[in-house]
């Protein structure tokens, strides 16, 4: 650093001097630098205030390319070059990327990755959006965990409530003459015993209505049915209050063409602590402040 200060000095001491002694001076002084490049190394070893010194003053004025003698001008571009690239990394070096979150919000995300597997980026963000957390959808992506523990199968999910459903279906039989019969039934998989059984030509809803209403007694409404052994359904059967699903998809549940929010509207909660309320047996979970 001394030495580029130093250079510094006697440019501007040269500032001051005539025209000829400066041309008498620069002769003086490239015959010391032959002289002393006759018993130089191979390679000079240069410090890195020399290097800056002959990149600046090569910008200020290209032609003195030409006249140097203890590099090659390849050289000083490239150290040029590799000033450049340095400044602009050491600039930006803290503004890449989004600003991280902070550690709760990261630790929630995961939480309820972990506690709702089968959820989604989209479905955890507009949850959180509920809860208000202003984050984006990529960034819940960024902190959900991949590998987290397997869902609950449809068969676990079965044999853990299978006391409390019952399976529906409607079959059409064809008989002799060529007629069509619609029969309904009902299986209750905790014995897996067949607790209606009845036949019609022509079905109607009210029919359908009617068929179920007898087939469950008020002591022994199912929580759930399954409609064709396919598709679960969480249905409220006349005499128990097994509506959970109804409040839960309307008021609480956010959905992506609603701009992440319920069907009913649903407040944004911005203070207290966070709770997580298990639907349908921890199946889904329903996220609140209290």
């Amino acid at each position: 650093m001394l030495a580029v200060l130093h250079s510094l000095g006697m440019f501007i001491v040269d500032l001051l001097k005539s025209r000829r002694r400066l041309e008498a001076e620069n002769l003086f002084l490239r015959h010391q630098l032959s002289i002393a490049l006759r018993r130089a190394p191979p390679r000079l070893r240069l410090r890195g205030s020399d290097r800056a010194l002959l990149v600046w003053t090569t910008r200020l004025w290209p032609s003195l390319l030409g006249a140097t003698q203890v590099v090659q001008p390849e050289t000083i571009l490239r150290w040029h070059r590799a000033g450049f690239k340095a400044f602009w990394r050491w600039k930006s070096r803290n503004r890449a990327g989004r600003p991280k979150i902070d550690r709760g919000l990261r630790d929630l995300i995961r939480r309820m990755s972990k506690e709702n597997p089968k959820w989604g980026a989209s479905r955890i963000h507009g949850e959180l959006l509920m809860l208000g957390f202003e984050v984006a959808q990529s960034t819940v992506s960024k902190y959900m965990v991949q590998n987290g523990s397997p869902s609950q199968s449809w068969k676990t999910f079965f044999r853990n409530h299978a006391q409390a459903i019952a399976a529906i279906d409607l079959c059409v039989v064809p008989t002799l003459t060529f007629e069509r019969l619609f029969a309904f039934l009902v299986l209750g998989h905790g014995r897996r015993q067949l607790l209606w059984f009845e036949v019609t030509r022509h079905p109607t809803a009210e029919w359908l209505a009617r068929q179920i209403t007898e087939a469950f007694p008020w002591a022994s409404a199912p929580a759930y049915l399954v409609r064709e052994m396919t598709c679960l359904l969480a249905f409220q059967v006349p005499g128990e209050g097994h509506g959970y699903p109804r409040p839960y998809y309307n008021e609480a549940r956010t959905h992506l063409a609603l701009d992440k929010d319920a069907p009913l509207g649903r407040a944004v909660q911005r203070t207290g602590a966070i709770v997580a309320i298990p639907i349908l047996s921890g199946l889904h979970h329903h996220y609140v402040r209290i």
